[in-house]
């Protein structure tokens, strides 16, 4: 028993040595407050949008940036049709979008998709007629001001800049909810405690913005990985460069609904990440002792050796000390419950933080935004065989179906409901 509470305690030791500061960061918007910027000026933006099969949401999500309360003429739409075997080229033509179609069967994946679609631009249009670059997914949906937000924060000297991500399809059941409010969290609790604090943000997937100095500093755009988004902040932040975060940017995505769905996407993340470590973790261990963005590589180091890992190694620990015979089985299960009691106070501690400080965002009932707080750890422990697989299996990029053709102004009349109870918990 020795044996095993010496183990755990190193596990545990060193978990807290890598990410305590996260803890830190939960105080951060609490105590600090958003720096008042000028709103800068007009910048002229080209809009990146891969899509794959995406006629039932395209047009919504253009719909949605033409209304936006910024210069039209100063934003121009670019569609990349990727592979589809459905209407969508149709439909984002229809909508008023330029649209390319790319047939390739064999450089699957995001990073290729805008890598075609920005040097179509540079061929057809010219990459210097914009000063920066949009890039959502075609679920989402923009706020009327998310242009303009976004334009006040890249004024202000942030030459990458992401934004607040929200969803659309929180109720839709436990799944929904899981991805929607870690989205919510890491918007809140580490890129704006990241902005607040001087340090850099994250890109996550979609909306977020970059300048065309950036992109030519890169080469174009080069990166392929699984996660795409995570290697170009690395790039990035390795270079030198910051990453800023705008609050007041509110964009709404559709997460998945099915757990196979949810499988292979946070599949392809776990492989992902460990590419981005693999490729980039020289670098990022060397940038932590550099006095300018030594932090950030901390920060994405940490982030790019998931916490998910460490759990793994205390398992794999128990389960090795449990075939030597050194402890027997009653003390293994003693030890589990312990560790899932412990992981799960700790993960429904953080959902519940996020849904009581962000309840008036998330749209859905009052009794289903407290159900799912609880069913939150329960998510994020799905991770744990998530990343197990990860280590060890061949995995590809596969699109994500979505079918929520739900219109920025409809979501703007679902007002979220219900009062806070996980407020007035917390205060207590």
């Amino acid at each position: 028993m020795e044996n095993l509470q010496t183990v755990n305690l190193i596990l545990s030791i060193l978990f807290l040595a890598c990410y305590s500061y996260q803890f830190v960061y939960l105080a951060v918007p609490f105590l600090k407050k958003d720096r008042p910027t000028n709103w800068g000026k007009y910048h002229r933006y080209a809009v990146l949008i891969a899509a794959r099969n995406e006629e039932a949401v395209i047009a919504q999500l253009i719909e949605s940036i033409r209304a936006q309360d910024y210069p039209s003429d100063l934003v121009q739409i670019f569609v990349a049709a990727d592979n589809c075997t459905d209407a969508t080229a149709q439909i984002a033509r229809a909508a008023g979008a330029t649209v390319y179609q790319r047939e390739n069967r064999e450089q699957i994946g995001k990073g290729y998709v805008l890598h075609f679609l920005l040097e179509a631009i540079r061929r057809d249009c010219g990459l210097e007629q914009f000063d920066g670059f949009f890039v959502f997914d075609a679920d989402n949906l923009l706020r009327r001001d998310y242009i303009r937000q976004m334009n006040r924060t890249f004024s202000a000297g942030y030459e990458v800049v992401t934004s607040y991500r929200n969803a659309k399809n929180y109720a839709d059941n436990w799944i929904s909810a899981g991805y929607a409010l870690w989205f919510l969290r890491e918007s809140e609790y580490l890129n704006h405690a990241r902005m607040l604090l001087g340090t850099s943000a994250a890109v996550s997937g979609t909306g977020f913005l970059f300048s065309r100095q950036v992109l030519e500093a890169c080469g174009g755009w080069n990166f392929f990985l699984l996660t795409e988004d995570i290697e170009f902040t690395v790039h990035n932040i390795t270079a030198g460069r910051r990453v800023g975060y705008c609050p007041q940017a509110e964009l709404f995505d559709e997460q998945p609904v099915t757990f196979g769905q949810s499988w292979r996407q946070r599949l392809r993340w776990a492989k992902g990440y460990l590419q981005v470590f693999h490729r980039y973790g020289g670098k990022l261990l060397r940038g932590i002792f550099q006095k300018e963005g030594g932090f950030a590589c901390y920060d994405m180091c940490m982030a790019n050796m998931p916490a998910i890992l460490l759990a793994l190694a205390c398992g794999a620990a128990n389960l090795l000390l449990l075939a030597a015979g050194v402890w027997d089985g009653e003390s293994v299960l003693t030890c589990l419950l312990g560790w899932f009691a412990n992981t799960y106070g700790l993960l429904f501690f953080l959902g519940a933080v996020t849904t009581a400080t962000q309840w008036k965002k998330i749209h859905a009932q009052g009794w289903q935004k407290v159900l799912y707080t609880f069913t939150f750890p329960l998510f994020m422990l799905t991770y744990l065989p998530i990343s197990l697989c990860a280590l060890f299996q061949r995995v590809e990029w596969l699109p994500v179906e979505h079918t929520v053709g739900l219109s920025i102004q409809a979501l703007a009349e679902e007002e979220p409901m219900g009062k806070n109870p996980l407020a007035i918990l917390l205060k207590r």
